[in-house]
């Protein structure tokens, strides 16, 4: 890689870079102020990466904007390099370098106009902008793209670039809010290449992340939860507290379609007392005993064949925050649902499959953005549509959707034709969006209401819904709130929400999980697994490849193309090279010997 643009070294190595001392921060007055942060303390170390991690509204990107100077906290003390946030961009205005969890770039501007613009705002003129230009478009390798829109960039190339704006004007700090969100594995990775060069240069890094593999990496995190301090120090001190008390169990009967769900021994053991955390990881489930788990459930781990392993820093992190929610989702058994089961309109064809892809080929022009794509989803099963950004699967969704006329070939949805009756297959299909579909002005039972009656729900059986929903999901208490101002985890439960009010029996998923906290994604693939036994099928776009594992099958989408299709376990067996390969490992290594088997 090339090197990194040098950043300014701080005064003397081991000074902190941070220092929060009982930071507080307040929203509203009265009976409607909110404590975002509840007296958080920590030092994070000048020079080197730090992971802050924690999950929905703990009160990350508040911290972050308290960083950069754009809040002034309520109270307690807040330093950086010494001075308060203030006093060090008064002296260096360009200190601080930070990214926000939205794209903050101008979509209609090119890559180059972006830079231009960002780097006037920052003062940074003359040859010496020039140079900074070649050095940073070297870096992140979007030198062969400065004339594209930056809207028309994939989801990594976005993000290079808003990495770039930030480091325009050469900070000490560089604050990045989820830089990893909605970028795939091999894109990530090389974000992740960048960061580490920007810290061997001398540059402070602070990396919010939702990604327990990327805290992992970081020398140090730092964890908030509920607006407070959780942990502060080395990733692997905290990852040492679940030692003894991670298992792989392979306590599973192969599913009766071939695939690999298993869903009734992952709702076993989920709902087991004494475990705080159960996820599928390859042919096997990793279950987590919590610290008070009596000896009979160990016993049991053991005697049904569990394995002790080493523990992650994801084991430890479930057992800070509390482990999963025990709570059994009420998908597939809702008040008044014939036999607890999904409702499947009048004239679903439960013999075929629910969801019929049929040579889909899409163009734009001369370019083919889906080409010849072919598969099929049965009742009760979880399809995975797996790829790098840009490599067709948005495509593929928005046509399998109705929302996207295809060049050729055919599409269905629970028996009916999408090209011929477009109304009729989107009635029986809930879909959530990756982009959020939800209105962002009004409150969120606003939301719900509007998303029934689109779906042609019943006031009678909405208002008999959604209390369930609402509180399975815990937007009880957020009701009343404007939806606009959720954080990122209560957005995607709303649109879940909204998306399955009308028990579709097919459910579309583009990226449901993608920026959300580890509690929070077992609690979406919960619900998934509920309506997925109740008998809906399931479409769903992920670049998270842990909870790929939860898919029956995956196509593997690649320049338009499927590349290769089969359970999670095929796919890793399609890299004999690698030893024990991870979904994530298999995933690279087939797009890579793809490239270079067809090379462009």
């Amino acid at each position: 890689m090339t090197t990194a643009p040098a950043a300014a070294q701080p005064d003397g190595e081991s000074a902190p870079a941070i220092v929060l001392q009982d930071l507080r921060m307040d929203f509203g007055e009265g009976g409607n102020r909110k404590e975002a942060l509840r007296g958080v303390s920590a030092t994070i170390p000048a020079g080197r990466i730090t992971g802050l991690v924690g999950p929905d509204a703990s009160g990350k990107t508040t911290l972050m904007r308290l960083l950069a100077g754009l809040m002034v906290p309520t109270g307690g003390s807040l330093r950086i390099f010494g001075l308060p946030v203030a006093e060090l961009l008064r002296r260096e205005p360009n200190s601080i370098g930070y990214m926000p969890q939205r794209f903050g770039l101008y979509e209609d501007l090119t890559v180059m106009a972006n830079l231009r613009l960002y780097a006037s705002l920052r003062g940074v003129e003359g040859e010496a902008r020039e140079a900074l230009f070649r050095r940073l478009l070297a870096f992140t390798a979007l030198a062969p793209f400065t004339e594209r829109l930056a809207g028309r960039l994939s989801g990594g190339m976005k993000q290079k670039l808003g990495i770039a704006c930030a480091l325009l004007g050469a900070p000490r700090l560089l604050l990045l809010d989820e830089p990893g969100v909605g970028v795939d594995p091999q894109s990530r990775r090389e974000l992740w290449s960048m960061v580490q060069e920007l810290s061997k240069g001398g540059m402070t890094v602070l990396w919010s992340t939702s990604y327990l593999d990327e805290a992992a990496r970081c020398p140090g995190v730092a964890m908030l939860d509920g607006g407070a301090t959780l942990f502060a120090g080395p990733p692997q001190e905290l990852t040492r507290r679940a030692e003894g008390r991670v298992f792989l169990l392979r306590d599973k009967a192969p599913a009766a379609d071939g695939g690999n769900a298993h869903r009734e021994a992952l709702a076993y053991w989920t709902m087991k007392p004494g475990i705080i955390d159960v996820l599928i990881q390859g042919s096997s489930l990793r279950v987590v005993l919590a610290a008070d788990a009596r000896p009979e459930v160990r016993q049991e781990i053991i005697a049904r064949g569990g394995t002790p392993v080493a523990p992650r820093l994801e084991d430890a992190y479930m057992g800070e925050v509390g482990g999963i929610d025990k709570r059994p989702s009420p998908y597939g058994k809702l008040p008044g649902a014939a036999g607890g089961a999904v409702a499947s309109p009048e004239g679903s064809r439960d013999s075929g499959p629910r969801i019929l892809a049929n040579h889909l080929t899409r163009k734009f022009g001369d370019f083919v953005a889906a080409r010849d794509i072919s598969f099929k989803v049965h009742a009760g099963e979880i399809f995975g549509l797996l790829g790098p950004n840009g490599a067709g699967k948005s495509t593929t969704f928005r046509m399998l959707c109705g929302l996207l006329r295809p060049t050729s070939g055919d599409c269905a949805v629970d028996g009916v034709d999408l090209l011929r009756s477009g109304s009729a297959a989107r009635e029986r299909l809930g879909y959530m969006a990756q982009n959020f579909s939800l209105y962002p002005d009004i409150t969120v039972r606003e939301n719900i209401t509007i998303f029934a009656d689109l779906y042609g729900l019943s006031p009678k059986r909405r208002d008999a819904l959604l209390p369930v929903l609402a509180g399975a999901l815990d937007l009880t208490s957020w009701l009343k709130a404007r939806t606009g101002t959720l954080p990122l985890g209560l957005k995607k439960r709303l649109a879940l929400l909204c998306a399955t009010l009308h028990e579709p029996p097919v459910l579309f998923l583009d990226e449901p999980t993608s920026g959300v906290d580890v509690r929070t994604r077992r609690d979406f693939w919960k619900h998934i697994s509920a309506l997925t036994a109740a008998g809906a099928a399931v479409l769903v776009t992920t670049h998270f490849m842990e909870e790929a594992e939860y898919c029956d099958r995956i196509a593997l989408i690649y320049r338009g193309s499927i590349i290769s299709v089969g359970t999670p376990d095929e796919l890793k067996a399609q890299v004999p090279d690698m030893k024990d390969p991870t979904l994530e490992d298999a995933f690279i290594a087939l797009i890579e010997r793809y490239d270079r088997e067809h090379p462009l």
